[in-house]
């Protein structure tokens, strides 16, 4: 068993299947979540339950995947975490938080003694759940070197791409890909939909053709069985994903453009009573012309 203890703090969707893959690597694992109930899988197979965030002192690496930036200050800075943990820990702070908030905590802990590496990942639930996720890491050579062995039991690869906010950075740019891509399949199917043509035929092509991706490939549940697919990331998440891409570009004097578009869809589906349902549910504001039914034989489309 490694010598390595290991605190996590947030078991949502992603975190609980990323904490059972460092339980099962054998380090000795602490889990806290607000909502304790949360943690029973993981201290069933032997993690130790803590009962605040401070408990997780005793770790040598303390992962943190939670909803957001707030959520990352109140578990590492307002519980005091930071200030109990011995000096030379690292924490993993997995969660999508963005730059600024990643080098404010970043700075916090070097106050401390502690090294806090950015360090979100790529890849969905079930991803997670077989350790194929991606990080993408901003922060102290050494430290990541220290954190490699448990990053390397939640992940199938990882890069350290700079220093402190270069992996929430890099988390942000693709986040808003992912968002273009969502909506622009759901525009791509519902176009085609609304032609006459079926949907899962319609899937069948971009998957197996020039634009089919592994996000292609695993949303596919998503847009076609949304009512027996579980929710994988809400539109509300990616909405706030977006909202820190759109602050990083302005921050940056560059622009998003495609992504500001998405994110207005996703403010639309949102509106729509959308936020907590999967993000592939932005399909609902184009299939069918917004209910109406589609034509019973393709329209003629001839010129003249």
């Amino acid at each position: 068993m490694s010598e390595t203890a290991v605190g996590f703090a947030g078991i949502g969707r992603m975190g609980l299947a990323m904490a059972h893959n460092v339980l099962r690597a054998g380090f000795p694992l602490t889990v806290w979540n607000r909502t304790s109930a949360r943690c029973a899988p993981l201290v069933e197979e032997g993690a130790t339950l803590a009962d605040t965030p401070a408990d997780l002192a005793a770790a040598n690496v303390v992962v943190t995947m939670v909803a957001d930036a707030d959520a990352a200050r109140a578990v590492l800075v307002d519980s005091s975490l930071l200030a109990r943990l011995a000096p030379g820990t690292v924490v993993l702070e997995m969660s999508t938080i963005g730059p600024t908030a990643a080098v404010e905590l970043a700075d916090s802990a070097r106050e401390h003694g502690v090294d806090l590496l950015d360090a979100p990942v790529s890849g969905s639930v079930t991803v997670a759940e077989s350790a194929q996720l991606f990080a993408m890491v901003g922060g102290e050579a050494s430290a990541y070197e220290r954190a490699t062995p448990v990053l390397n039991a939640m992940t199938k690869g990882h890069v350290l791409l700079g220093g402190s906010g270069a992996g929430a950075a890099m988390k942000l740019a693709l986040n808003s890909m992912i968002a273009v891509t969502d909506v622009s399949l759901a525009e791509t199917l519902a176009l085609a939909e609304r032609f006459g043509i079926d949907r899962g035929q319609a899937y069948d092509v971009i998957a197996g053709g020039a634009l089919a991706s592994p996000f292609v490939q695993y949303k596919r549940p998503a847009f076609l069985h949304p009512e027996t697919t579980p929710v994988a990331f809400t539109t509300a998440l990616m909405r706030k994903d977006v909202v820190l891409a759109e602050e990083l570009a302005s921050r940056l004097e560059t622009e998003i453009e495609t992504a500001s578009a998405a994110g207005r869809v996703l403010d639309r589906a949102i509106d729509a009573g959308l936020a907590d349902e999967d993000m592939a549910s932005v399909i609902r504001l184009f299939a069918s012309h917004n209910g109406a039914e589609p034509p019973q034989s393709p329209p003629d489309t001839r010129e003249g």
